[in-house]
Parts: C-alpha cells; structure tokens; sequence
C-alpha cells in the first residue's frame, strides 16, 4: 500500500503550496538547503525553509554564535544573513531546479522593510512561499506583544505578494492563541509554532553573558513538551472556527516519534531544526519513519493522523 503523505499548506492561496510529505525543515537550521544538497535528499523533504534574511545583508554582531547547553542550544538572535540579493543571485537559481519547495523566511524592523522584502520575493523564481517571522530583526521586538501592530504587518506582507504566507509565532507575555488569530484574518495562509524562546547563558569564565548583545535564543529537545502543548491548544480551537488553516508544529522535533505527536496533536506539518547540526539525516530519517509507521499501522493517509488526540 502505497500512503498518501501529501499537504496542502495554503488551501485559500490561489496557487496552493503542496508539500509531498509533512516534513521541512526550521529557519536557521538548514542553511539555504544548497549547503546540504550535496546528500542527495533534499528531493526526499517536504519543503526547505531558508534561513531568515532580511532585505539589506546584515554583518555579525557577535563573534560567537552557538553554545550548547542541557537539552538544547543557545544562539544569537542578533545574526547575520546575506539579504535579498544574494538570495536571488546564488540561491533562487539552484532552488528553482528542485522539486521540493523552497519557503523563506523573512524579518524586519520595519513594516515597509517588510513589505518590500515580501514584494522582492513575488519576482523571484524559486520560491514557494513565505514564513513571515514575528520577532524583529534586531531581535528587541515581538510583533505579538501588540496585536494591531501584528494585524499591520501581516496584512501589509499580505497585501504585498501573492506567495503563501505562513507566520512564526511564539509564547511571550501575549496570548498566543489572539496572535494566532489575528495572523489568520490578517491573511496568513498558515501558522508555525513555536519560535524560539528567548533565553540566556553565562560563561563562567568571562563573567559575563555568551552573547553581546545579551539576546539569545533556546531551541532544542527541551522545547518540545512546551510547543506541542501549544500546537495541540491552537490546533483544537481552530477545529471549530478556521478548520482550513494548517499549523506547522517546531520545537525540539529529533525523531519519528516527536512528529507522530505533533501530527497527532493537530499539526498538518512539523519542522525540523536543531537535531539537524547532530544529525544532517534527521529529516529524512523522520520522512522514512511516517513512511514505515502508515505502512505498518495501515494508515492509507497521513490526514487521518492529524488532530486524532483530540
């Protein structure tokens, strides 16, 4: 028997944007995708999500970018990216040869940086879709924290492409599930949870934060209790009143068994992201493993397996 693992992720866009399976990979994780197409798999994911960039290169600001820590990493919110051209020079070229779509992620301090970005990205062939990030570039703004400023931007990025728009999100001092639906009657296609939580370390021997400036971000298997709790919340309430919008569920995903949970949990999709720097295979491991589990389960669709916990 031959599962049917296929997702649409924007069914109110025009074009759509079909995935041949529920698996993508997280912003930040993959690079571009190009850097591990020299695997020979990329064909086998659902979707690329590229690094976050921005409309103007941003140069680093910290010399070090990564630490690890129980369960998890640390890392600069603050980093740098090549910004759009770049993008469509080196990048784009390579992805419009795939078959396996490539979503990007975008950020700003600006509405109109935003929106301009989000227009840029309609002329360039290669990409699918776009994941709008609700965290400012710099990382000193959470977009969530004032739901009419989250409305502005979202339906300014809306208004500026026609591309899938799917919008980040995560728990902070707002309430996640009016973020969620102010995203969605601001025209977001879909929505991922959750970004990475805000965090911090300190090395011990300088005495002082890992990162200057101090903003750092955690991700990794810790966060996953946490965001699954949220998926399966959103999930649950948008049974009743926005049936039609799919949830990308992220946040400490490094095996099978964490996808299962987030599907069964509600989400239509999950991405993978920090198990990827231990592990390059970890999300085609997990693309075979759906595969295995429907085959041995006798799932005929991977549809039947999403929201069945409720």
């Amino acid at each position: 028997m031959d599962a049917n693992l296929q997702i649409e992720l924007a069914p109110r866009q025009k074009n759509g944007l079909l995935l041949k399976n529920p698996v993508l990979t997280a912003s930040g994780t993959f690079g571009f995708g190009v850097e591990y197409a020299k695997l020979g798999e990329v064909p086998r994911l659902g979707g690329v999500i590229s690094k976050g960039i921005t409309l103007h290169a941003r140069s680093p600001q910290a010399a070090k970018r990564v630490v690890e820590t129980a369960a998890g990493l640390l890392y600069t919110l603050d980093g740098p990216n090549p910004g759009l051209q770049v993008v469509r020079k080196k990048y784009a070229p390579v992805w419009a040869n795939w078959q396996t779509p490539v979503i990007v992620n975008i950020m700003g301090n600006e509405l109109d940086e935003l929106a301009d970005l989000a227009q840029r990205l309609e002329e360039i062939e290669g990409i699918a879709g776009i994941e709008l990030s609700a965290l400012s570039a710099d990382a000193r703004t959470s977009w969530e924290d004032e739901p009419s400023l989250l409305a502005e931007i979202v339906t300014a990025v809306r208004y500026a492409t026609t591309l899938p728009l799917i919008v980040k999100l995560s728990p902070g001092k707002h309430d996640l599930l009016v973020s969620a639906r102010t995203a969605i009657e601001a025209g977001a296609n879909a929505i991922s949870l959750i970004q990475t939580l805000p965090a911090l370390g300190v090395d011990t021997v300088t005495r002082r934060p890992h990162f200057s400036p101090p903003r750092s971000g955690f991700s990794g298997p810790a966060l996953k209790p946490l965001a699954l709790r949220y998926v399966y919340e959103l999930a649950h309430e948008l049974r009743n009143t926005q049936p039609t919008i799919p949830i990308i569920g992220v946040g400490g995903i490094a095996s099978t068994n964490d996808a299962l949970e987030f599907l069964l949990a509600g989400a239509s999709a999950i991405q993978v992201g920090s198990v990827t720097f231990a592990n390059p295979r970890a999300a085609v491991e997990i693309v075979e493993g759906l595969e295995a589990f429907m085959q041995r389960e006798g799932v005929a669709d991977i549809h039947d397996l999403i929201g069945a916990a409720f």
